[in-house]
Order: C-alpha cells, then sequence, then structure tokens
C-alpha cells in the first residue's frame, strides 16, 4: 500500500492537470458511472466527522474528514483527514493519501474550473475572502486558470497575515504576482474581477450591493451547512444562472437553500456544471456576473487521489 504524505502530494501537484481531473469528474458524474451515496456527518460542539465514500469502474474511494472550525484560533487548518483508496474488485486498500492536502487541492481545482469556465480571459485580478488553506489554494488556481497579476486578501479576523501573504506569493508560479492585504471586504469586490469566498460564514461576507458586485465572477466554496451563508441577497438580482455540481448542494448549503425557501432564487435559474461543460461552453467569454457555488463531492476527491497515485506510481517505476 502506497502512503502520500502533504509533502509527497506538493510535488507531484501540477495544478492544471488536477483542473483537467476536475472536468473528467465532472464527466463521470455526467454519465452516470459511478456510486456515491448521500456523506454521512457526525456534529458534536460544533466539531463535525464527515465520510465521503465513491465508488467509480477504476477505484473506490473514502475520505474520512475532520472539521474544527475553532482551530482558526489556534493557528491550525480547520479541516483535516484521510483519503482511502481500495482495488474496485477486491476491495485491498491500495493507498492512503493526506486528506487535508487532497481536500485543499481539490478544492482549489473546482473553484479553477469554475474560473476556467465562468469568467472572461481578460481577467487579471482575483480577490479571496478568508485568509485559510482554502483560501489559499483557490488564489494558486487562479493564477494558473488567468493571467492574474495580483490576488487581493480579506480575512473578518484580526489576525497578522503578513507570514500567510508572504509564503502564498512565494508558492504562486509567477514571481510577477502581488498579493494585498485588503482594509475592508468592499475595497477588495471594488479591485477583483474574480471573487473567490472560502469561509465558515454564517452571514453574508460580500456586501450586498448590486453595484459593487455587478460583472463580477463569484466562486463560493464555504457554506457547507443549512446555516452557513457567505453569498448576500444582491447576487440573485444579477444573475441569470447559479452554477452548482450536484443536486445536494441546494439541501445542504444555505448559500442556496436560504434564498430557495425566500423565492429569491427558483429551481429553473440552477445549472449543474456536468451539463454546462458537455454543451460546449466556451472558456473565457463572460462579461456578466456569473457565480458558482460548490459544496464538493466524493468523486472530485476519488478522482484527484487516483490521479495522485498514478503519477506516484510513475515516479517509482
Amino acid at each position: 500500500m502506497i502512503v502520500l504524505s502533504r509533502k509527497e502530494i506538493e510535488e507531484l501537484m501540477n495544478l492544471n492537470e488536477m483542473m483537467d481531473q476536475i472536468e473528467e469528474a465532472y464527466r463521470i458524474f455526467g454519465t452516470g458511472e459511478y456510486y456515491m451515496p448521500p456523506r454521512p456527518s457526525v456534529e458534536h460542539e460544533n466539531k463535525t466527522l464527515m465520510y465521503m465514500p465513491c465508488y467509480t469502474k477504476d477505484v473506490i474511494g473514502t475520505k474520512i474528514l475532520s472539521i474544527f472550525p475553532e482551530n482558526a484560533a489556534l493557528g491550525l487548518p480547520s479541516i483535516d483527514g484521510v483519503v482511502l483508496l481500495n482495488d474496485p474488485v477486491t476491495g485491498t486498500p491500495v493507498a492512503v493519501l493526506d486528506g487535508q492536502a487532497v481536500t485543499a487541492y481539490r478544492t482549489g481545482a473546482v473553484g479553477g474550473v469554475g474560473i476556467r469556465h465562468l469568467s472572461g480571459n481578460d481577467c487579471h485580478t482575483v480577490g479571496i475572502v478568508g485568509a485559510g488553506v482554502q483560501g489559499f489554494h483557490l488564489a494558486l488556481y487562479a493564477c494558473a486558470a488567468r493571467e492574474i497579476h495580483t490576488v487581493y486578501i480579506y480575512n473578518h479576523s484580526s489576525r497578522d497575515l503578513t507570514e500567510y501573504l508572504d509564503r502564498l506569493e512565494k508558492t504562486i508560479d509567477n514571481p510577477a504576482v502581488k498579493v494585498v492585504q485588503c482594509k475592508t471586504v468592499e475595497e477588495l469586490v471594488r479591485k477583483s474581477e474574480i471573487i473567490c469566498t472560502a469561509t465558515p460564514a454564517k452571514e453574508p461576507v460580500l456586501p450586498d450591493d448590486k453595484a459593487l458586485l455587478a460583472g463580477k465572477c463569484i466562486i463560493a466554496v464555504g457554506s457547507y451547512t443549512p446555516q452557513m451563508r457567505e453569498i448576500p441577497d444582491a447576487v440573485w438580482d444579477l444573475v441569470d444562472k447559479v452554477y452548482i455540481e450536484l443536486p445536494y448542494a441546494c439541501e445542504e448549503s444555505g448559500d442556496l437553500s436560504q434564498p430557495l425557501a425566500e423565492g429569491r432564487l427558483t429551481q429553473d435559474k440552477i445549472v449543474l456544471m456536468d451539463q454546462y461543460l458537455a454543451s460546449g461552453a466556451r472558456e473565457g467569454v463572460s462579461k456578466e456576473t456569473t457565480y458558482f457555488k460548490s459544496v464538493g463531492m466524493g468523486l472530485f476527491d476519488v478522482c484527484i487521489a487516483q490521479k495522485l497515485l498514478e503519477k506516484a506510481k510513475e515516479r517509482k517505476s
């Protein structure tokens, strides 16, 4: 059995390959050649364990995820876990991967695919709301998907971001990219053509201002319970379509369930991303306000982990 640590995953990582793999996951999703039962979760005292199993014809994968939001106050990532891969015929365990790294790179890749297909080719600025692990990786993928020259960061907490900003600037594979901290979220929205949110907020983190949000590409990945919400009502007056990865997201995320319950968002506006990609949608042409909401799914993790395992085997051969 192969064990891949965070360091080994980082050495194997190719951001564009990972985005391509997410697009392959969407293709598999569209064909129905997988089995992905509802993911059970157990919550106690604001601490959540989530189990994400998924079967494909090539591999069985299960991500066991811990989500501890209070870790942020300790200077620790709020998401951790492991990914277990099994042989689809015998069930034999074939690999264990660092779940924190897989989740971070997978979530970033999902956001990157959203940016690939829902933002204009001429977008050169991205704003990240939430200076955590997910926000860090969304910034990396944004810079891989578009020719970004400035990454703007806003965090609601008062913690010192000096080390975070410096590390992000050094990790982005382009020394010309500048990483800048914004004092307010309004400043970030005003300066950014692409906006990514990655927070555990229960109230919208973006300003409820149609004029500020108009024409932006919005990628939201933070809300994963019906009580969580990052996106303000102004967005519903600006978008013709809302792009999601699977129907269950409408129940799981407050960014979808709440406006649906209030009638601000209607089902006819919701488009599954696999269908949008299969329709031959052109990349990089949008000038309108676009909004993609991700809650993640086990199929993404399995496809990313499978690709990493293949690369690890190639390196050892």
